[in-house]
C-alpha cells in the first residue's frame, strides 16, 4: 500500500482510490479460482459426460444382462470391443457410411464457413440499401421449423435426380442463417473500419480486402462455426434418412439399421453409438486447444 499512499500525497485522495480499485481489479483477474469453482465445474462436467459413459456401459454389456438389469453396474464389462467389431462386421455398410459422413460433414463445414464469413463481412462492414432488413429476414428464417421445408425440398431433389446421392445432403446445408448471424456479430466487433480503409488506400480490391483482412480477423469465430457445423452435420439423421435411405447412408442412418423389427440388441446399438461418437471425441481432443488459443488471440483488446 506504499504506492497508494504516495499517490495520495502527490495526486490527492481521488487518484489514490482509483489506483486502489485498479490494483484490486488486477488482483482479481490474476487470482486463481478457488475449490468451489472447480467443484461446480466438475459437477457439470460429470453431468455432461454421464450419457456417454452410460452408452459405454451398455455397449460393454450383452443383451441378456441388459434384459435382466436395464441399469448396468458402474464398471464397464469386457464386451465393448467385441460389440464394436460386431457393428463394423454387420451388413449396415459401416465403413462406406463412415466415409459418407466424413465427406458430407467436411464439405458442409467448409462451405458454411466460407459463405457465412462472406455474408457476415457484407452485412457488418459494407453499406448498401436494405442491409438491415435483409439481415433481419435471414435471422427470421431461423424461426421456421426444418420439417416445413422437407416436402418441397424432396420434390426439388427428385426433379434434379439427386435422391440417394450425397449432393442432396450437402447442397441444402451449404450456408445457414445461424452462420451468417454468427459471423456478422463477430466481424462487427473484431474488424475495425480503419483496417478496411487502410487496405483500400493500399489499392486492394473488395475481394482482396475480404481475403487478406476480413478472413484473418474472422479466423477464431470461423473455427468455432466449423466445429459446430461439423458436429451438427455428423449427427444429423432426419434429412439424410429421407433423401438417402439405406442404399447410400450416412453413419447415423446406417446405425438405425441395427434395430431389428421384433428384437433390439441394445448392447449392439450402443456399441454403434459409441463407434460413431469416437471421431467427434477425437476432433474435440485435437482441435480444442487450438480453438481456445485462436479465440484468445482474436479477442479485441480495449
Amino acid at each position: 500500500m506504499s504506492s497508494v499512499a504516495m499517490i495520495r500525497q502527490t495526486a490527492g485522495p481521488g487518484a489514490a482510490r482509483a489506483a486502489a480499485r485498479r490494483r484490486g481489479l488486477e488482483g482479481g483477474l490474476n487470482r486463481r479460482p478457488g475449490w468451489v469453482t472447480y467443484a461446480v465445474l466438475g459437477f457439470f462436467i460429470l453431468i455432461s459426460a454421464y450419457p456417454i459413459y452410460y452408452a459405454i456401459l451398455l455397449a460393454s454389456s450383452d443383451a441378456a444382462t441388459i434384459a435382466q438389469n436395464p441399469i448396468p453396474s458402474l464398471i464397464p464389462r469386457g464386451n465393448l470391443f467385441e460389440n464394436i467389431s460386431r457393428v463394423i462386421g454387420s451388413d449396415i455398410k459401416f465403413w462406406p457410411a463412415l466415409m459418407n459422413s466424413v465427406i458430407v460433414s467436411t464439405v458442409t463445414s467448409l462451405s458454411v464457413v466460407f459463405f457465412s464469413t462472406l455474408a457476415g463481412y457484407s452485412f457488418a462492414k459494407l453499406r448498401f440499401r436494405g442491409r438491415r432488413g435483409l439481415l433481419t429476414f435471414v435471422i427470421a428464417t431461423m424461426a421456421v421449423p426444418t420439417q416445413l421445408g422437407i416436402v418441397p425440398l424432396f420434390i426439388i431433389m427428385s426433379k434434379l435426380e439427386w435422391t440417394g446421392k450425397l449432393v442432396a445432403v450437402i447442397v441444402p446445408g451449404m450456408v445457414t442463417a445461424f452462420g451468417v448471424f454468427w459471423m456478422t456479430q463477430y466481424l462487427e466487433e473484431a474488424l475495425p473500419f480503419e483496417l478496411i480503409e487502410a487496405a483500400r488506400v493500399d489499392g486492394c480490391s473488395m475481394i482482396r480486402t475480404f481475403w487478406h483482412v476480413a478472413v484473418p480477423a474472422a479466423r477464431p469465430a470461423a473455427a468455432m462455426l466449423a466445429l459446430f457445423t461439423f458436429v451438427g452435420t455428423w449427427t444429423n439423421f432426419f434429412w439424410p434418412f429421407i433423401v438417402l435411405g439405406g442404399k447410400n447412408p450416412t453413419l447415423p442412418v446406417a446405425l438405425q439399421l441395427l434395430q431389428a423389427s421384433y428384437f433390439k440388441d441394445y448392447s449392439l446399438i450402443m456399441a454403434g453409438v459409441v463407434a460413431a461418437t469416437i471421431p467427434l471425441l477425437i476432433l474435440f481432443a485435437v482441435a480444442g486447444k487450438q480453438l481456445v488459443s485462436g479465440i484468445m488471440q482474436g479477442a479485441v483488446k480495449g
